[in-house]
């Protein structure tokens, strides 16, 4: 059975009554920003290649006052955190622990203006984007700090183009989170559009929507609930291996390799960082293709596409697991019944897959993926979900 996805409005009414009780007054700033999905396009964002994710409706939602303290005060509803409650002097915005706050005030960090004048804050968080799940609960949050600090800086922040915020944000968790992550997350959750996915160029960093709200097909995220240590070193050994390779192929980004290219130059390569290349020339490729058949609903193509994606991330990339790879096979067994395609999404090592369904079929799909797993011994969480709205401001009157 899929999960019951939180309303935006029951997961402000929680925080707010979460900060009346901690604080003694109602809130008067909140803001709220998703997770996201990538539907196609792994590891190509920083590669300067193309990403296809679309927003999630499973968002973090930020609830605070600006204060006369000297002191910022956050508190976190979310499940499965440790050291919920943080204070800090506003001279003292460094990275620390716990390290679910340094996204916040990783952002705070990259505020135009004077940020020490307006950080004096209580702040209560609540989120339904799973935690560790790879769908970018991390971007949700400093997208969503973004928003709620840019009310409380009130005119300080006129002028500042959605592309700067981003970048703001992705500078937020390079410098305070230690993930040289690609732009893709943040650009997502602050660009989301109901109804569309978006095709992201990132070397360019501009977006086209794709409409995607075709109510006979449905996305179903499956969280492995599983999350292998190892991802947090191999992240950046696989960005540091390509901007090697680039160099080895007289590249300024892999985004300028062609699969021609490669073959061409593959004695220049060690077969390990060949197989990394390899992924990202290809990736690019599928991703653009995707993006094409999805426009023209050709759910089969698009299906395909993902299935090859899964193979390379797994064979060439090296980033998946056995509980992705279970995820993924369970779902193509009832390809014929409904699943048009599946594979891993995120940064690999655990976390979820993605699956293109029939509405018609996405209970029984779900059964059987259910079943399969846990006889692994096993237990996967369940999201129907169909693409939804970036970050915005929430009114609490």
């Amino acid at each position: 059975m899929a999960q019951h996805i939180k309303p935006v409005e029951e997961l402000v009414c929680e925080a707010v009554a979460a900060f009346e009780k901690r604080f003694g007054v109602k809130p008067s700033v909140a803001a709220k920003a998703p997770g996201r999905v990538n539907l196609i396009g792994e590891h190509t964002d920083y590669n300067d290649g193309f990403v296809f994710p679309m927003a999630l409706p499973m968002v973090t939602v930020i609830v605070g006052n600006p204060t006369a303290s000297g002191t910022c005060c956050i508190e976190t509803l979310a499940a499965g955190v440790d050291h919920k409650y943080v204070e800090f002097p506003v001279s003292q915005l460094k990275p620390g622990t716990p390290k679910w706050c340094n996204y916040v005030k990783g952002v705070a960090a990259q505020m135009p203006g004077w940020w020490p004048c307006f950080l004096r804050m209580h702040v209560f968080i609540t989120t339904s984007v799973p935690l560790g799940g790879g769908v970018s609960s991390s971007a949700s949050m400093e997208v969503a700090a973004y928003t709620f600090l840019e009310q409380i800086m009130l005119g300080a922040v006129n002028g500042t183009s959605l592309t700067d915020k981003i970048l703001r944000c992705q500078k937020a968790e390079h410098e305070f989170a230690g993930m040289p992550c690609g732009i893709m997350d943040q650009f997502i959750s602050m660009m989301g559009k109901d109804g569309h996915a978006l095709l992201i160029d990132c070397r360019a960093q501009q977006g086209r929507l794709v409409p995607m709200s075709d109510p006979s097909v449905v996305v179903l995220v499956t969280n492995s609930n599983v999350k292998h240590e190892l991802s947090g070193s191999e992240y950046p050994t696989r960005r540091k291996q390509c901007e090697t390779a680039a160099e080895a192929l007289g590249v300024n980004s892999l985004r300028d390799a062609t699969e021609l290219h490669l073959e061409e130059q593959k004695k220049a390569l060690d077969e390990e960082t060949y197989s990394r290349v390899k992924h990202v020339v290809s990736e690019t490729r599928r991703t653009v293709e995707a993006a094409t058949a999805l426009e023209n609903g050709d759910y089969n193509t698009f299906g395909n596409l993902m299935v090859a994606s899964h193979i390379s991330l797994r064979d060439d990339y090296e980033v998946s697991c056995k509980e992705l790879d279970d995820l993924v096979d369970f779902a193509l067994e009832m390809k014929p019944e409904g699943v048009f395609g599946s594979r891993m999404t995120g940064g690999g090592f655990g976390g979820c897959t993605v699956t293109l369904v029939k509405t018609c079929a996405v209970e029984s799909v779900i059964a059987h993926i259910d079943s399969k797993y846990k006889a692994t011994g096993n237990t996967a969480t369940f999201y129907i979900c169909q693409p939804s709205d970036g970050a915005s401001r929430v009114s609490l009157h």
